[in-house]
């Protein structure tokens, strides 16, 4: 059955010391500490070890082979959206990722898609970054779930939201920069609890924020399997039902009506998850997404819905079908 993992993630072998070369900042070194493995540094602090997996296109190749997966769509590491930089630096950096996952997509082009990240603490620069990417090929944009703590429903976004619409761009909203990390280090709660929150709060605010019927045309989905959005819908109707005077001050709508009219991945580690998602959204929304290469992505991308009790027509769907018309291809 043909797959196309989309949400899976690239680094370049080598980084430029940004920090060094703007003069200030923690952006992202990598150490090759040891053949096929390299620290993540944020200056001199540990953030990530990496494998070869992670910039190494062949290896990637091989890996996909064994995991049954036809095509990969790339996109860059979160860490290095680097929204907090000064808005020219973060789009040095941004063009540097961007022109090396191109580079790659264009020599391997059965094999792999990609997405861009854009400085969107401009949104200017942004844009302007998104038009060179999709005229080199690209096919969509990797986003944050929010801007430096500015939710995704702020006015300063509509411009990009226009864009992206105009340009018929594929939006993956990943979460990042997770709310009260610094209040829960411990159990990796930031990742366990703050994750699947960051994708909700971006969900929520665009609904909320009548992004969705300012732009009716926009590709998004939501990385994670739309994190704790889909599990506590009816929690989030019921505030809509009982408090409009706090929910509903700019968007009149039941938030369950934009159910549908968004994509989610299937990275929920549960069939019965799953079905649930299936559910609530339609089998076209759901689309095969593993996180590979990194612990909490799904450990054999691909399995959780090849072994799902779900009929030969639905599982093509989200394998293949659903991420075609989220991607344009």
């Amino acid at each position: 059955m043909f797959t196309i993992d989309t949400h899976t993630h690239i680094i370049p072998k080598h980084l430029p010391d940004f920090a060094k070369q703007f003069g200030y900042g923690q952006f992202i070194k990598l150490d090759h500490h040891a053949p096929g493995r390299a620290w993540m540094l944020q200056g001199d602090v540990k953030f990530r070890e990496i494998v070869e997996n992670c910039w190494d296109a062949e290896v990637r190749i091989k890996e996909m082979a064994q995991h049954k997966a036809d095509m990969q769509v790339i996109c860059t590491i979160p860490v290095l959206f680097n929204y907090w930089a000064k808005a020219n630096d973060a789009l040095v950096t941004s063009q540097f990722l961007n022109d090396d996952i191109a580079a790659t997509f264009k020599k391997y082009p059965d094999k792999f898609v990609g997405l861009c990240t854009v400085p969107l603490q401009d949104t200017k620069l942004a844009v302007k970054e998104l038009e060179r990417c999709m005229k080199m090929g690209y096919k969509g944009v990797e986003i944050g779930s929010n801007v430096n703590n500015k939710n995704l429903n702020e006015p300063e976004f509509f411009e990009f939201w226009s864009a992206c619409e105009k340009l018929n761009a594929a939006i993956l909203v990943h979460p990042w920069q997770m709310m009260g990390q610094e209040y829960m280090s411990k159990y990796w709660l930031p990742w366990l609890v703050g994750m699947p929150a960051e994708i909700s709060r971006a969900a929520c605010s665009m609904i909320f924020g009548g992004v969705f019927d300012k732009y009716p045309k926009l590709k998004v989905c939501f990385a994670h399997g739309g994190g704790s959005l889909l599990p506590t819908i009816s929690i989030i109707e019921h505030g809509w039902e009982c408090r409009p005077d706090l929910v509903a001050i700019d968007n009149k709508n039941n938030p369950k009506k934009y159910l549908g009219k968004f994509w989610v991945d299937s990275h929920v580690c549960d069939h019965k998850m799953l079905q649930y998602v299936i559910d609530l959204i339609g089998a076209d929304k759901v689309m095969q997404g593993s996180d590979y290469p990194f612990p909490l992505g799904e450990t054999i991308p691909g399995e959780l819905v090849r072994t799902a009790p779900l009929d030969d027509k639905t599982k093509k769907i989200i394998m293949a079908d659903a991420a075609k018309a989220w991607l344009g291809i």
